[in-house]
């Protein structure tokens, strides 16, 4: 069963290093890139860059640099016309060797935001103007999860927003920094047909249990429950109508929800049932129980998660 992505969401999975593709409709203000992946244990160094044109010695707008070396840092630097500007120094490594990381850079108007972990590490600028349909290049010692880039062809889009907890979303992609759920999206005009749903998020080290919630206005059916048992290392299915719990289904090909670990989970209602995806492999199947499914128009996320993006 192939997997199709929503809509602005561009990702690639489990890319092989060195990683250098062009980026969808090219880098521009209210892009964000996501970058999950897991540090070596003997890591020294690796970069990203984003890099203006395909030809030799092209322009980079932008070079990240983590270097394990003994003075641990994180380098920013750009290149134009073959010479590298002043280094930007970060004396503060957020990256561990051995552990799961995620790293987002957002295309701001005059400079770059780039947060890792959900904490924010730098605000790099300015933006070179020469910028227009650069690729991405990812090397050194790293094993990539998942390369997504958020706001793609078309328009430009709102770029990532921090909200409160329980944030309100709209049809727009909205990003949140890693807090404590619940989180409460709205589902504007109700769930159709191929709507999909993206969630980014990462499980805490002593996560044992966590919801996602497709809930029908205010009669409270929840017409599709995902409940991520961790600590059972079960994902548990079921829907709510009419005030009783239906049949529990367990049986999964794999489980992607581990402690310590991020995931990128894609729901995509169908005419007939749901199909659920995560790191872009089949996760299940759930057969609609609520006929009207078109009723459903909040989605709720709680427990021992938090969240990095969710796109509704």
């Amino acid at each position: 069963m192939a997997y199709v992505p929503a809509p602005g969401y561009e990702p690639t999975y489990n890319p092989t290093l060195p990683y250098c593709r062009p980026i969808p409709g090219g880098l521009r203000v209210g892009m964000s890139v996501y970058i999950q992946g897991v540090a070596s244990e003997h890591m020294k160094r690796f970069f990203v860059n984003f890099v203006a044109g395909q030809e030799p010695g092209a322009d980079i707008a932008l070079h990240f640099n983590p270097r394990f070396d003994g003075w641990d840092k994180v380098v920013f630097n750009s290149q134009q016309a073959g010479n590298w500007g002043n280094e930007e120094r970060k004396r503060s490594m957020p990256f561990n060797k051995g552990a799961a990381f995620e790293l987002v850079f957002m295309v701001m108007a005059e400079h770059y935001k780039v947060v890792v972990n959900g904490i924010l590490l730098m605000s790099s600028g300015p933006v070179p103007l020469q910028m227009v349909t650069p690729p991405a290049t990812v090397m050194g010692t790293l094993q990539l999860q998942s390369i997504n880039f958020i706001g793609g062809p078309g328009p430009p889009t709102q770029g990532p927003m921090h909200h409160p907890p329980f944030p309100v979303s709209t049809l727009r992609p909205v990003a949140v920094s890693p807090q404590p759920v619940p989180f409460r999206g709205r589902l504007q005009g109700g769930l159709t047909a191929r709507r999909t749903v993206i969630i980014k998020g990462y499980v805490p080290p002593t996560g044992k249990s966590f919801s996602i919630n497709f809930r029908a206005g205010p009669s409270g059916d929840i017409a599709l429950h995902v409940n991520p048992r961790v600590a059972e290392g079960n994902v548990v299915r079921n829907s709510f109508l009419k005030g009783s719990w239906g049949s529990e289904e367990r049986n999964i090909s794999y489980n992607p929800f581990s402690p310590g670990q991020f995931f990128d989970l894609s729901i995509r209602c169908g005419q007939d049932r749901f199909k659920v995806y995560a790191n872009g492999q089949h996760l299940f199947d759930f057969s609609h129980r609520l006929s009207a499914f078109q009723n459903v128009d909040t989605v709720e996320i709680e427990g021992d998660v938090t969240l990095s993006y969710v796109q509704i």
